[in-house]
């Protein structure tokens, strides 16, 4: 296998300027629009970088997952998840971050890279309330580029088919990975049992 090794090579396969569109779209700040692909997309997943390497974190809520408190500054509530916080970890290391939002049933994406920092700004925490639960912080991330992407990815996956969905069963359950990796350590059974009603009671 022959490696692309320097910018010379990779620009020689990727002869041409890039497209007019694909260029105009990238800005330093949330337009109108793009504060609508925003308030519309209820999961993005949330790049870092820190010390221990690269994240990439599912981030999701009830309603838009990430929410515009202006032209150059977005708010991310953390809500409850597995309590290893690598990503919030990453952020006081590095405040890079970049952001990368579904919106379901569209093939558009939408990204914003910036730096983020954390605060626990009490009634900030109490603006993101869910199920009487507030996060324990909130990611405050201000813009540095913001651009949609072409929707060829979405389009070439099927992701919003229903008919080309992962059929049920197809895909060994998270009790069954654990079980695995854990050496018996943790059941199967009783973690796939018990899962449904453990996320129910901790979702916020």
């Amino acid at each position: 296998m022959q490696a692309i090794t320097t910018l010379a090579q990779l620009e020689r396969i990727y002869a041409g300027a890039p497209a007019q569109a694909s260029t105009v779209k990238e800005i330093p700040h949330i337009t109108a629009a793009y504060r609508k692909l925003i308030e519309h997309s209820p999961f993005a997943t949330l790049a870092t970088n820190g010390e221990g390497g690269l994240d990439c974190s599912p981030r999701g809520d009830a309603g838009c997952v990430v929410r515009v408190l202006d032209e150059k500054t977005l708010a991310m509530p953390d809500r409850r998840g597995n309590n290893r916080i690598d990503s919030l970890r990453n952020i006081v290391a590095d405040p890079r971050v970049a952001l990368l939002f579904l919106l379901p049933g569209s093939g558009t994406t939408f990204r914003v890279n910036g730096k983020a920092t954390l605060t626990n700004d009490l009634n900030l925490c109490k603006s993101f309330e869910m199920d009487g639960k507030l996060p324990r912080c909130v990611i405050i991330i201000k813009v540095e580029a913001a651009y949609f992407q072409c929707a060829r990815a979405i389009n070439r996956a099927g992701l919003w088919d229903a008919a080309k969905h992962i059929p049920e069963g197809a895909l060994p359950s998270i009790g069954e990975i654990l079980e695995e990796l854990s050496r018996g350590e943790i059941g199967a059974k009783s973690y796939d049992a018990e899962w449904p009603g453990r996320a129910k009671s901790t979702m916020w």
